[in-house]
């Protein structure tokens, strides 16, 4: 298990939050992450790492949902939105694409976003700083430690 791993565990459990864990086979994609879990697609937090203009930010979505650059360009007033890319996302979480957790503070220094459709669900399951380790607990005590800002991002 990842250091990542353990610090999320250590975060969730100093919350007296309910959880699970799951280890699978590494998954690259949203879809073989549900199978490897046993949830449905929307369960799965999808984390994305982007660069708005000039600043990084988390974004996180239900995974059966995609992202609307241009809501998120129209939010921050933003000419430019790309997806971090994997060096950059290295250097920033130590992680590689797939495995970056949907929290930002006090795992990494940068802002998170979480979209509404995460809400409409009563569990979050999500890679915990590997592809291969999974957290699986509810929505609203994902959003109680997290304390994400919560706006409308999704197709």
């Amino acid at each position: 298990m990842s250091e990542t791993f353990e610090r999320i565990e250590s975060l969730i459990r100093s919350s007296g939050a309910d959880y699970e864990t799951v280890h699978h086979t590494p998954t690259r994609t949203s879809k073989e992450s549900a199978l490897a879990r046993g949830e449905t697609l929307s369960v799965g937090g999808k984390a994305l790492v982007l660069k708005v203009d000039k600043r990084f930010m988390l974004f996180v979505l239900s995974a059966a949902q995609r992202l609307d650059s241009v809501k998120i360009k129209r939010r921050f007033g933003a000419k430019r939105i790309r997806f971090a890319s994997a060096p950059e996302l290295l250097e920033l979480t130590g992680l590689v694409p797939g495995s970056v957790p949907p929290i930002g503070r006090p795992l990494y220094d940068i802002d998170l976003y979480v979209d509404e459709s995460v809400t409409h669900n009563e569990r979050i399951a999500f890679n915990a700083g590997s592809l291969t380790d999974s957290v699986i607990m509810a929505v609203s005590d994902y959003l109680e430690i997290a304390r994400p800002v919560v706006f409308d991002f999704s197709e």
